[in-house]
């Protein structure tokens, strides 16, 4: 039934070869504004005590910038382990949500299938997903990978990069790097504008998130922004979800 209603909205059948290039082309431009970050982490991971084979292990196994970043800075330091493992959970608790939302899109994918797009499942990932299943097209397995391959190798690859002539990106912040994913993650929020409720959630999830960056610090400011913004977003959508009374 998923291939039929993807060869009806496709007009055609589309082969899996078509379907990943497809993909590749989206992750492209994600491969591009993350280089940056990539490379910072490996010549971070280096300065911290890695080693270049461990550098590259971590890209590769655990797939999570922004907790990658904090767990070099907190690993070989006297912390509990219990400390690092939940400070890594706080940067990455927007996954439970995120996986939460694609589980419901890619519910056809095979056992394995699911298991390999949840691990290189990442924000511009699930930007993507959402985007792609509210235009009404079919989220394939080849697709999905297509998008989330060129992300996931150059990330390793420029870890190991970063690692080996880490200085030369000393400073990103001098150069204006730092702002390449910002401004994509930005031009994906806006992808989302047409949406109901967009701009009170939107807003309600950067104030609360400032606030929590002010008061409480990082990286704890990402889940609970993430939090007010779902908040809001059920409260207006109440009225809605209300069966209508024959």
């Amino acid at each position: 039934m998923d291939q039929q209603t993807h060869q009806h909205l496709q007009g055609g059948v589309v082969s899996p070869s078509a379907q990943f290039w497809e993909g590749f082309a989206r992750g492209v431009p994600i491969m591009i504004a993350s280089a940056p970050f990539g490379l910072l982490f490996g010549a971070l991971a280096i300065d911290n005590g890695f080693t270049l084979s461990e550098t590259v292990l971590m890209s590769a196994a655990v797939y999570g910038g922004a907790s990658q970043m904090v767990g070099i800075e907190l690993f070989g330091q006297n912390i509990p382990a219990w400390l690092i493992i939940f400070s890594i959970f706080a940067v990455n608790f927007r996954h439970v949500l995120y996986s939460a939302a694609v589980g419901r899109r890619i519910g056809h994918f095979r056992p394995l299938q699911s298991l390999l797009s949840f691990f290189v499942l990442t924000d511009p990932q699930f930007a993507e997903t959402e985007r792609r299943a509210e235009a009404g097209r079919q989220i394939t397995f080849a697709w999905y990978i297509g998008v989330a391959a060129p992300i996931y190798v150059m990330w390793v690859v420029e870890a190991w990069i970063g690692a080996l002539f880490g200085n030369l990106i000393s400073d990103p912040h001098a150069l204006g790097i730092d702002m390449l994913l910002p401004i994509y993650f930005l031009g994906l929020v806006m992808g989302f504008r047409k949406r109901n409720h967009w701009a009170p959630v939107v807003a309600a999830s950067a104030i609360v998130s400032i606030a929590a960056y002010t008061f409480i610090g990082s990286p704890w400011h990402v889940g609970i922004g993430a939090l007010a913004g779902i908040l809001t977003a059920v409260i207006l959508a109440k009225p809605d979800d209300r069966p209508e009374v024959e």
